[in-house]
């Protein structure tokens, strides 16, 4: 091992802070066009761009209804209104905060339910486990792009005749078993923020082959206004920009090729760190194509010689930045405490919470940046002694 660990005091790898994610973005000149016809048009908002861009991610997605809205948070809360969810939900621990927080503003009760360590998605039989007579939906959500186990939970929804919605927000771009992610179950909702794959700067996409479904959150959006000013349900403005909708179109275009060389890079992060003791990966069932969104690694310390917040230390020495998603999980956060089933009813969730580690992804990084990672991957745990030793003797200085 020619590289002595930076935090050990040699050379970090990286002269600049490696970005974990980055959007891959347009260049102005193929913008100019579509961006002066905005301007010249004076229409900002529900303007011509935006009916494209839904037109495109339906014909994408093979989805009859595709609405966009001002982010994947406003489109969770309103296809909660407008599937008329009451009583509870059963959803994973493991997802951003906004899963559940939308729920909580719908007057929705959110049950957790267990996760498959390898997939890292909601375990169908936990789910099941979960449901009382109050519940009224099943939420899942595509972990890092993963596709959920699609076909089991709606033999499960439709045995106890609940909704069943997606948190795809990591997912544009992922398939299930050869089939794009998006038109299966009752809803699916994408986020379309900067670290996406999809990227449209903010926004989001609800896809629906349910026309009623479709319409009720077209008029959430504007406010619950159906065109004549009144309202027909207490709606919210989630309307996406026309500058959004723009960037979205052309990042469209883009996606096809993003989601192939993401998954190079994951094949070459895979390769590289399988060599080495205590790091697992997760789990991409046969027949579904992950857009990774993000790529995780997750870390026995014990095998590994560093914990997982001990590695990233390290790699934050290198100039590489990391994060630990979901870390705490939901039901340990302040505000959802009080939803918490029994201690150790989620183990999975919380061991898998405190040994991720994500690692820098973006759709046009270079495999030689995901190659420097590794080395430096595989330099702390050659010298993950010292490093140790190293933390802790700063930690009590």
């Amino acid at each position: 091992m020619n590289h002595l660990p930076a935090i050990l005091g040699d050379k970090p790898l990286f002269a600049k802070r490696l970005h974990i994610a980055r959007p891959l973005l347009p260049k102005l000149s193929d913008l100019s066009a579509d961006l002066s016809e905005c301007l010249d048009g004076a229409i900002l908002s529900k303007g011509p761009q935006l009916e494209m861009l839904e037109q495109e991610v339906a014909e994408y997605l093979g989805v009859r209804n595709a609405i966009a809205v001002s982010n994947c948070t406003s489109g969770l809360m309103l296809a909660y209104q407008a599937l008329g969810l009451t009583g509870e939900a059963v959803i994973p621990s493991f997802t951003f905060m906004a899963t559940a927080s939308a729920l909580i503003w719908t007057g929705v009760r959110p049950v957790f339910a267990e996760i498959d360590s390898g997939t890292m998605n909601v375990e169908p039989s936990a789910v099941e486990a979960a449901i009382t007579p109050e519940t009224s939906a099943i939420i899942a959500i595509h972990n890092s792009g993963n596709p959920a186990d699609i076909d089991a939970l709606q033999l499960i929804a439709t045995r106890h005749k609940l909704c069943l919605i997606f948190d795809a927000a990591h997912a544009f771009g992922s398939s299930y078993q050869q089939t794009p992610v998006g038109a299966q179950g009752d809803v699916q909702i994408f986020s379309l923020s900067p670290t996406k794959v999809l990227a449209a700067g903010e926004g989001g996409i609800v896809a629906t082959n349910d026309d009623l479904l479709a319409r009720k959150i077209r008029v959430g959006r504007e406010y619950g206004n159906r065109g004549d000013y009144d309202s027909e349900v207490p709606g919210i403005n989630a309307r996406l920009p026309e500058f959004s909708a723009l960037l979205g179109r052309h990042s469209l275009r883009m996606l096809d090729k993003a989601v192939s060389h993401r998954n190079e890079l994951a094949q070459l992060y895979r390769q590289r760190l399988a060599q080495l003791p205590g790091l697992a990966f997760q789990e991409v069932r046969e027949g579904n194509l992950s857009c990774y969104k993000d790529f995780s690694i997750m870390i026995d310390a014990g095998a590994f010689g560093l914990t997982r917040d001990e590695l990233a230390a390290a790699l934050s020495a290198e100039n590489i930045e990391t994060r630990t998603y979901f870390d705490p999980p939901v039901h340990r956060q302040i505000a959802y405490r009080q939803y918490a089933p029994t201690a150790g009813t989620l183990r999975k969730t919380e061991v898998l919470s405190e040994t991720i580690l994500n690692l820098p992804i973006w759709s046009h990084m270079d495999l030689s940046i995901a190659s420097e990672v590794c080395l430096a991957i595989e330099a702390a745990h050659a010298h993950a002694q010292s490093i140790r030793h190293s933390l802790r003797q700063a930690a009590t200085a």
